[in-house]
């Protein structure tokens, strides 16, 4: 059995593990913030090699692995799941639904190793505000480059965030378009384009018992 500390200490990793896979994030924590453009596909995505400040590398795969109406919009499951940690693979899939030009997370379902998968509650993505659907819509148009990266040569459209960062975006590249990322002191690049993604997490989700992360129930 898992000691609570040592749960809840899993947990904030695989948070701060999710919020790396946008490297602009700068350790918030939570469901990450990709500056790109949402065109998901179900089945479709890509896997990425993130290099942090430390120099250390982590393979992650961003697929969407299914559909499901949202009070009458569609939801697209992201999901990415995490090699080269310390604790084998992780894996975390959020529900997301495009309002307008902002998408917004409303579910999220975690399953680290060793363990069923788990969803997180209401309260955990509470402080996740909504993010900008397109790069196009508030980044720095620095125009068409082409760029090279493990998953071959693209004629992608590089900008420069308003927060920090550039990136170099394909529109056939779901689900955010990403090829490149470069940061003040991390990177993200492409390795591989996939077309047959499947849901990674196995079993029955069950409520995440707040004790278990040192809370009270509300």
């Amino acid at each position: 059995m898992i000691q609570f500390g040592k749960w809840a200490a899993m947990v904030a990793f695989a948070f701060v593990a999710a919020a790396a896979t946008n490297a602009q994030v700068g350790m918030r924590g939570g469901p990450p913030q990709f500056h790109g453009v949402w065109n998901p596909v179900v089945g479709h995505g890509g896997v990425y090699e993130m290099t942090g400040s430390d120099g250390k590398k982590t393979t992650m795969q961003i697929a969407i692995v299914g559909k499901e109406s949202v009070e009458g919009k569609d939801g697209f499951w992201m999901e990415m799941s995490f090699e080269n940690t310390d604790r084998g693979e992780m894996v975390i899939k959020h529900l997301i639904v495009l309002d307008g030009q902002q998408t917004h997370v409303v579910k999220a379902v975690m399953q680290m190793p060793g363990m069923g998968p788990m969803e997180m509650p209401m309260q955990m993505l509470q402080r996740v505000s909504s993010q900008s659907s397109d790069v196009r819509n508030e980044g720095q148009d620095l125009g068409s480059e082409s760029v090279t990266v493990p998953a071959g040569t693209f004629v992608a459209e590089h900008y420069r965030a308003k927060d920090g960062g550039d990136v170099w975006a394909v529109k056939d590249v779901p689900p955010w378009g990403l090829v490149k990322f470069q940061g003040k002191d991390s990177s993200m690049v492409l390795i591989k384009i996939i077309t047959d993604a499947k849901d990674k997490i196995t079993g029955t989700p069950q409520p995440m018992n707040p004790m278990m992360m040192g809370q009270r129930p509300q």
